[in-house]
């Protein structure tokens, strides 16, 4: 045993209590929580607490509570927020901070819906600075499932065979047969597997040979709860079996009455199914109507934020038709370059064949420039409200080697003799598909990132606003968008063609069909410079036909 302390000096006592002084005033702290087990039913809510000694407000720690690794977090807390993009998959939406004595260093964190995969061990972590501490808790979840119940399989061994079975359990219960005094029976097998959510289904059976012990119970008991359910069969004197001349007539009966016993089973079984399957059923009708009503909803939302502010909006294609008139477009065939041919009705153009592709005069330089440019425009003139027109272009797997296409607007009054670039510095606001690429056509050319190659292109123009748009009117999401632009005169829809078979058609103002706004997909926006009304008109040429 260690010898008592003994202070020989006034110095030596007075250096201790400094000492002791010292200790207590520091600003050190623990973490504690509970010494025994948390124990909670499987599905309901539960709280792992944990607290700082001595008492201090904790609001500007770090708190933490965590599985067997820092990083497997349950909850954590930091500069007075809520972290919840270090939180695990599974606590998300479950897990939250009870706080209310916080100022006092008591928290805890509450878990709702608990689940088998909660069980196990839990750490509390507080951290102030460079000074952290934590606590370690055990969460035990129990579940207290159906059963037992008792099935009398039949004679065996010379005895009757009896099996108990129970599901729905967690953690293992722990099963007894008990006879009619109480005393205890030994099992001649137990068979215990695990479902998809962990519960145990349990299997126990027991051979009975002793005709006096015809009353058997069997209990099932949770070893955290303590809890226990009993069931007990009693067995008819005859179903034992007897060495006599009756032993074949008492199997005929037994297997009659197994018979019997499994009609009435399985018919009602089948009831329960048949009523499941119209329950489901209904159930599915109700979360399909739930689910569209929701949709709905929120689709009347959506459109209603878009209308109280729809420019600044580039979703939504068929909502945004509301605001702008449909124009019936028809190509210009007296204006059309000689290597293209226009449909009767003016609404089709393609390139035809065996025309030479390239000139022989050579290409300007810079991006955008090409060979020939097969071109043609619309004989609609623009100068003023809002208005678009939707164009079929072909199918990405109809586009031969080579294909191109552009479409968009261009001044009323540009040069067509000579060569040109296809790009917003000539004045011309374009979206073109070239080398497999739907991009625009700016001083540098960007491609874009779309979720889907668009077939059918709606052009929208707010003159006003100085804004052009495209959409994929298949599936109504925004391809991209020329803003800011400033006007000059009037515009006509713009056209070109590059490569055998390439075709494009105009839709009637009168065909366009309705699609469901899409919000998921990729758009792309290009901000462009204002035209110049300085430029000299030889800039904004075009090659003649």
């Amino acid at each position: 045993m260690a010898s008592p302390l003994h202070v020989s000096t006034p110095t030596e006592l007075l250096s201790i209590l400094l000492l002791q002084a010292a200790i207590w005033g520091s600003d050190s702290f623990t973490v504690s929580g509970p010494s025994e087990p948390i124990v909670a039913m499987l599905g309901t809510e539960t709280v792992l607490p944990c607290h700082v000694v001595p008492p201090m407000n904790v609001e500007t720690m770090e708190l933490r509570w965590f599985r067997s690794q820092y990083s497997e977090v349950v909850y954590a807390y930091r500069d007075g927020m809520e972290q919840v993009a270090e939180q695990l998959v599974d606590f998300k939406g479950r897990a939250e901070l009870v706080k209310d004595y916080i100022s006092e260093g008591k928290v805890a964190v509450r878990i709702r819906s608990l689940r088998v995969s909660d069980n196990g061990m839990y750490k509390c972590f507080f951290k102030r600075d460079k000074d952290f501490e934590e606590a370690t808790l055990e969460l035990k979840i129990i579940s207290l499932g159906s059963g037992p119940h008792i099935l009398m399989v039949g004679p065996e061994d010379e005895g009757i065979r009896l099996m108990c079975t129970g599901k729905g359990w967690f953690p293992q219960p722990e099963i007894q047969w008990k006879g009619e005094g109480g005393e205890k029976l030994p099992s001649l097998s137990e068979d215990e597997t695990q479902d998809d959510d962990g519960l145990f289904q349990i299997e126990a059976s027991i051979i009975i040979r002793d005709r006096s012990k015809r009353d058997v119970s069997c209990s099932m008991k949770n070893p955290f709860f303590l809890q226990e359910q009993v069931e007990t069969i009693s067995i008819p004197e005859p179903f034992f079996p007897r060495t006599s001349p009756w032993r074949a007539a008492f199997a005929v009966t037994f297997f009659m009455l197994v018979i019997c016993l499994g009609a009435v089973v399985f018919l009602a079984w089948k009831e329960k199914q048949a009523k499941k399957r119209v329950q489901n059923a209904e159930d599915e009708r109700k979360t399909d109507r739930q689910a569209k009503e929701k949709l709905e909803k929120e689709l009347a939302t959506r459109k209603e934020l878009y209308q109280h502010d729809w420019t600044k909006a580039n979703l939504y294609a068929d909502w945004r038709k509301e605001y702008f008139k449909a124009v019936d477009v028809s190509l210009d065939k007296n204006t059309a370059h000689r290597g293209l041919t226009i449909s009767g009705d003016g609404k089709r153009v393609s390139l035809k064949k065996n025309v030479v592709q390239n000139s022989d005069a050579p290409p300007p330089q810079g991006p955008g420039g090409s060979g020939t440019i097969f071109s043609a425009v619309g004989q609609n003139c623009f100068a003023t409200g809002r208005c678009y027109w939707e164009v079929k272009v072909l199918g990405e797997k109809e586009m031969g080697q080579g294909a191109q296409w552009t479409l968009g607007i261009c001044p009323e009054t540009v040069n067509r003799e000579r060569w040109f670039v296809e790009n917003t510095e000539n004045n011309l606001w374009l979206v073109a598909y070239k080398e497999g690429k739907v991009m625009t056509l700016t001083s540098k050319p960007e491609s874009l990132k779309l979720r889907s190659y668009p077939e059918r292109i709606g052009v929208f123009l707010d003159w006003e606003a100085g804004d052009l748009s495209f959409y994929n009117m298949v599936d109504g999401s925004h391809i991209c968008s020329y803003t800011g632009i400033n006007f000059c005169g009037k515009f006509q829809p713009y056209f070109s063609l590059q490569g055998a078979g390439t075709s494009m058609t105009i839709c009637s103002a009168s065909g366009q069909t309705e699609n469901v706004p899409s919000s998921s997909a990729e758009t792309s926006v290009t901000h462009v410079r204002n035209c110049d009304t300085d430029v000299p008109q030889e800039t904004n040429t075009l090659l003649s036909p």
